[in-house]
């Protein structure tokens, strides 16, 4: 049975890890990194960099759009165009979905980590398939 990204990343919040590790590590088709790297890069990025601030499923994602697309010379404004566009699409889509980025006010309108999740990982999908 293949597990869709979606599916993978909820299966590794079940497992302990974070929101942010979730959605980065499920993203490793698209961004190449190894379990390890992308779990040990994120692992500070849940429960909104640990202070309640951007939810760390959004961080997750705009991770994975950075490794997957990404601006690594300065002097490459088509690249960063590309980065700041893909992280806008994504942060706009949590937005209109949910109403909010911030983690603390996620938690007290009720939506659940593996909804925001589920969201995260799906939306990198989307927009690096759109690509």
């Amino acid at each position: 049975m293949i597990v869709g990204i979606k599916e993978e990343a909820v299966r590794l919040h079940a497992e302990g890890f974070n929101c942010a590790q979730c959605v980065l590590c499920a993203c490793g088709k698209y961004t190449g990194l190894e379990r390890e790297t992308a779990l040990a890069v994120a692992g500070g990025f849940g429960g909104g960099v640990r202070c309640g601030e951007i939810c760390g499923a959004i961080s997750g994602a705009v991770m994975a759009l950075g490794v997957a697309a990404p601006l690594v010379d300065g002097s490459d404004r088509e690249a960063g165009m590309r980065i700041a566009s893909l992280t806008k699409q994504c942060t706009g889509a949590f937005r209109e979905k949910y109403g909010m980025l911030r983690c603390l006010e996620l938690k007290r309108e009720g939506v659940s980590c593996d909804e925001l999740i589920a969201f995260g990982a799906e939306t990198v999908q989307k927009l690096l398939n759109k690509e």
